[in-house]
């Protein structure tokens, strides 16, 4: 190899060549990108989740890509034999794989969760006891974030067991006691005049609603239940209106719900 000769004109030569792969980088990010906001109208919510996670995992490896043209550009400048560099890239690559067993090991394990279909952007999924949405999956990396705000950063590699809430339906399930004052009939009556208030009303229920009626006679009252099929993760929105609808109906018919009482007996 020759002796590698540093002058000024090759240094701008450099520069071009980093600023061309960061603009290119970006061009393609943007290009990438609006491809997928073209799409939003023409596709399922699924499709768009599958597309985002898809873009994320080719944005990720054009940057390697493109790094890796920019070094090559940058050693042939130099007057760097790039043909037997490129022919001990076998070499390179094993030692390189030592020195970066951990990256290759996230970028494999971000490939196999995208064939398998283990998971996509916009799933509801849990992870070591953190459940939250997926923001991005990454090569390196998948960001999620629950429903309080914090955003967990989990590495590729360290991702084994996952429990995927966006693969079937959940259920809204609301238990709500009653008074014992008042008949059992009236109560199941209350319900039933919710659940056809409700029924054809909430765009996340699957099927209609269900009054299962008593489940438990309890020292302080008597617990009914009234449950609806919903989509993945939304059961927390349709229990909140079904319960407000409850408060509701017991109100206008005078149904008591049973509260803890505290006596206190003083001596005179």
């Amino acid at each position: 190899m020759e002796n590698i000769e540093f002058t000024p004109e090759k240094s701008v030569l450099i520069c071009v060549y980093i600023l061309v792969g960061i603009f290119v980088y970006f061009l393609f990010r943007d290009i990438v990108k609006r491809t997928l906001g073209y799409s939003k109208n023409r596709l399922s919510e699924k499709q768009l989740n599958h597309l985002q996670t898809i873009q994320s995992l080719i944005v990720g490896l054009s940057k390697y890509v493109i790094l890796l043209l920019v070094v090559l550009a940058t050693l042939a400048t130099y007057g760097v034999d790039i043909t037997s560099v490129l022919a001990g890239l076998g070499i390179a690559t094993a030692v390189i794989g030592l020195a970066f067993q951990d990256m290759a090991k996230d970028i494999i394990a971000g490939i196999s969760i995208v064939a398998q279909g283990l998971f996509e952007v916009g799933d509801v999924i849990e992870i070591d006891g953190f459940k939250g949405k997926v923001l991005s999956l990454g090569l390196k990396t998948t960001r999620i974030q629950n429903w309080k705000g914090p955003v967990k950063i989990v590495t590729n590699r360290n991702i084994g067991e996952v429990i995927n809430y966006s693969r079937t339906y959940s259920t809204a399930i609301v238990d709500i006691k009653a008074s014992y004052d008042h008949p059992t009939e009236k109560v199941v009556e209350a319900l039933e005049a919710v659940k056809k208030k409700l029924d054809g009303t909430l765009e996340k229920a699957t099927e209609e609603m269900k009054v299962w009626g008593v489940m438990e006679l309890s020292e302080d009252g008597v617990e009914y239940r009234i449950s609806v099929k919903t989509e993945p993760s939304e059961h927390f929105e349709i229990q909140r209106i079904i319960k407000k609808e409850i408060r509701s109906e017991f109100t206008k018919r005078k149904i008591k719900i049973p509260y803890k009482q505290i006596v206190v007996h003083s001596e005179k």
